[in-house]
């Protein structure tokens, strides 16, 4: 049984047994929604969805390099965590047009104080990166 969010501690001081077990880790809601948002595209159809619905062909050309394949499964996964809405219109062919749910949109600020860390950390990550090569060639 998972704490409410009320009783969820923070990342610092959630208490973690000596040895994590795997089927805890694999059934853990955080597990679940990095390893979603890892996924190659998602942050990026997320980002677009947050400024505006998009229409299904519209948001495929706004995303390079993207396969009309890769952008189904994804905004199927998407809409089946209930991140994602589908709206159909009833025309020949059918219209389709998908927007980000109210829950969705909770993501946003999240996803957005990531970002901000990221973009600001991006130079010490590099720096970081870069030493870490050299004193592996050594």
């Amino acid at each position: 049984m998972f704490p409410t969010p009320a009783q969820t501690p923070s990342f610092v001081t959630a208490e973690l047994p000596a040895t994590v077990p795997s089927a805890d880790y694999q059934a853990c809601p955080v597990t679940d929604i990095v390893r979603l948002l890892g996924d190659k595209w998602t942050l990026l159809v997320i980002a677009r969805l947050a400024r505006r619905p998009y229409h299904y062909n519209e948001l495929h050309r706004s995303i390079e390099n993207i396969s009309r394949r890769m952008l189904t499964r994804t905004l199927r996964t998407l809409e089946a965590d209930g991140l994602v809405d589908r709206m159909t219109y009833p025309t020949v062919p059918p219209t389709v047009r998908y927007s980000l749910t109210p829950l969705g949109e909770t993501l946003l600020d999240p996803l957005s104080a990531i970002a901000g860390w990221a973009v600001n950390h991006a130079g010490d990550i590099a720096a970081a990166r870069l030493a870490h090569t050299g004193a592996a060639a050594r």
